[in-house]
């Protein structure tokens, strides 16, 4: 089964063709960082006009790089939740048109189901279930995954995710947008011991995390070197950052996946592609002998080919939508998705 997927959740536009929910035929992705680096964020107009701008040249070119006509492909999937609204429904409204026009189903995929798909694309004997811990820009769960359409949320940030965190973070240090590898590359030349930095804890919710606090005293310490007129070793800070981050979510999955018994962690997400949680993750799991999945840096990102992935299952479910299927900027990733069934 060939299954043509959108993602359009935030600023990157994208369209795959996968086989089988295994096998990536081809991945073409528009990243829209140039365009919102100005700015220091994602600005959700300018991020809905270029998705208008690039999905149907993405999908000319994934067709013309396979060799594929239309008339292979079997169904259309699109991440309908969450992300920016007006992002989302550019990629829900192509794929719409697209699954009608092709009279194929439509498959719909939540965003962060996708992200932990992305491991069974890295990993083709990854079977659930497993404990998967799922961090991004917008995200940060902790996830029992207990079949590939059966998620429980175990714990999740009560505030900032991770990776708002890291953007915060590198603009504090001037750092360019996105903020995750510069923050990464700059931290490998600083001492990770020399700023303590706080760690949130949720009373009575053990699998729960805060980064609010964290952001905020990053931007203390630089603001109070500022105006005291002291250096600020920011390489260090950065160091210190990604420590402190690290030690946010590595001991708590490492505890559900105890608790669990699984014996299996995956990783899943952009914040997945920081070096110091990625080593942290090696060195805690190697420890315990579990086994632990984190994909390769090009699927860490947002990309269609986890949604053709998580898209092959969500069929085998029975999981498809109609002509009337909408976009949601929030939606739990264990609820079912609030539409009728065709």
């Amino acid at each position: 089964m060939i299954i043509l997927s959108v993602e359009s959740s935030c600023d990157e536009t994208a369209v795959a063709l996968v086989r089988d929910g295994r096998e990536v035929l081809t991945d073409q992705i528009f990243s829209q960082a140039a365009l919102h680096a100005v700015y220091g964020g994602v600005v959700p107009e300018i991020a809905s006009r270029s998705h208008v701008e690039v999905i149907s040249q993405l999908a000319d070119r994934a067709l013309a790089e396979t060799g594929l006509t239309r008339a292979d492909i079997d169904a259309v999937a699109v991440t309908c939740a969450p992300g920016l609204i007006g992002a989302l429904l550019v990629g829900v409204n192509f794929a719409k048109s697209a699954a009608l026009a092709l009279g194929v189903p439509l498959i719909p995929v939540h965003h962060i189901r996708g992200h932990i798909a992305a491991n069974y694309i890295a990993y083709p004997e990854l079977e659930p279930p497993f404990v998967c811990l799922a961090i991004s820009g917008g995200n940060t769960l902790i996830v029992d995954v207990r079949d590939y359409t059966d998620m429980h949320i175990l714990g999740a940030t009560r505030d900032d995710a991770a990776g708002e965190c890291f953007d915060k973070t590198a603009r504090v240090l001037g750092l360019p947008y996105p903020g995750g590898k510069p923050i990464d590359e700059l931290s490998k030349g600083g001492d990770d011991q020399k700023y303590q930095l706080p760690i949130g804890h949720v009373d009575g919710h053990p699998y729960d995390m805060s980064f609010s606090g964290l952001k905020t005293a990053v931007i203390n310490l630089a603001h109070n070197a500022e105006q005291k007129n002291e250096p600020l070793d920011r390489a260090s800070l950065a160091a210190s950052f990604c420590r402190a981050v690290s030690d946010s979510l590595v001991p708590r999955a490492m505890d559900a996946v105890r608790a669990l018994g699984y014996g299996k962690l995956a990783v899943a997400g952009g914040v997945a592609a920081n070096s110091r949680i990625r080593k942290d993750f090696e060195t805690a799991c190697e420890k315990e002998g579990v086994e632990l999945y984190v994909p390769p840096l090009k699927l860490c990102g947002d990309n269609a080919a986890m949604i053709g992935c998580q898209a092959y299952y969500e069929l085998q479910k029975g999981i498809v939508a109609g002509s009337d299927l909408n976009a949601w900027a929030n939606l739990d990733l264990s609820e079912e998705y609030p539409y009728e069934q065709p």
